[in-house]
């Protein structure tokens, strides 16, 4: 029988640590929710869901020593996008400190994979340096590392166009990229969680799937019932909105993610693993006629 763990969840109310957190109670562990906004939709709804909400910062250092006090776990994880490069690396490196400051037994801390192989990617950069300094502070410590996330597909950035009938996105065509859903990231930190001094000073690159934008396309055609065409961004219009992801694009396309899948997927059965076309047809679509219709 699987020991219920209780979890600090950081980020509980974005996408990723909403993920994790949901898996987490599914599983029937006790999850602390730490958020900004306690008063958020998404906050009630994990309320709801049974997760007790916990008011705090990943920059408040004492904030995180009081959410962490009486958990034996912690999921911890940071956003380069809203937080800044330089300010995710502070914030993950202080909440690392206040984790052992808090006697947390086991800190899960989310990085991305191949953040440890020196892409020269900012925000890959950005969370290897705390990936270090974890592994460095002499408590348990596992580093869950997912590769990009299917659901990018319908980001506020690239919902427009798909409502519009194209699949746009920096890479060529025939170009492979790996991909996970954000349902595997929760089950896959789930099953971290559950085996615990197993994992303890690992480091797992993830993925569920892997495939070519231009097959991406043909999936998403299926699923949603009419064409959806290819289109390749050129590099130079990525650059004008952010050199960060530019960066990331190229390296995509020169050297991209490298998990073996059948080993992962062999070693976690646990984990349901949703192929591309599993996760396409079990999406609810209708986000694509709110989007269409303000556009």
């Amino acid at each position: 029988m699987t020991t219920k763990r209780s979890v600090l969840v950081t980020g509980a109310t974005g996408q990723q640590g909403g993920a994790v957190a949901r898996a987490l109670l599914s599983s029937g562990h006790g999850v602390k929710a730490l958020t900004r906004r306690p008063d958020s939709d998404a906050a009630r709804q994990l309320s709801s869901a049974g997760a007790e909400i916990v008011a705090g910062d990943l920059g408040d250092s004492a904030s995180i020593v009081n959410a962490a006090k009486g958990v034996d776990t912690m999921f911890l994880m940071g956003n380069s996008y809203e937080a800044g490069i330089a300010e995710e690396t502070r914030q993950g490196i202080l909440a690392a400190d206040a984790a052992k400051a808090a006697g947390v037994g086991h800190l899960i801390y989310s990085s991305v994979a191949d953040a440890d192989k020196k892409t020269g990617i900012p925000h890959f950069e950005s969370k290897y340096l705390v990936e270090q300094h974890v592994a460095g502070l002499g408590i348990p410590y596992t580093i869950s590392a997912p590769v990009a996330f299917m659901e990018n597909i319908v980001a506020p950035w690239s919902v427009g166009a798909l409502s519009q009938g194209t699949h746009a996105f920096a890479m060529p065509a025939k170009r492979v990229l790996q991909l996970v859903a954000l349902a595997d990231i929760g089950a896959f930190v789930a099953a971290l969680v559950e085996r615990r001094e197993r994992v303890f000073g690992k480091r797992f690159d993830f993925a569920g799937d892997e495939l070519s934008g231009e097959d991406q396309a043909k999936i998403l055609s299926r699923a949603i019932g009419r064409l959806i065409s290819y289109q390749e961004i050129p590099i130079a219009a990525a650059r004008q909105q952010s050199e960060d992801t530019a960066l990331m694009f190229e390296w995509f396309d020169r050297v991209g993610y490298d998990v073996d899948i059948a080993a992962l997927h062999k070693d976690f059965q646990e984990v349901h693993w949703l192929s591309f076309a599993d996760w396409a047809r079990e999406f609810d679509w209708r986000t694509l006629e709110r989007a269409y219709s303000a556009a």
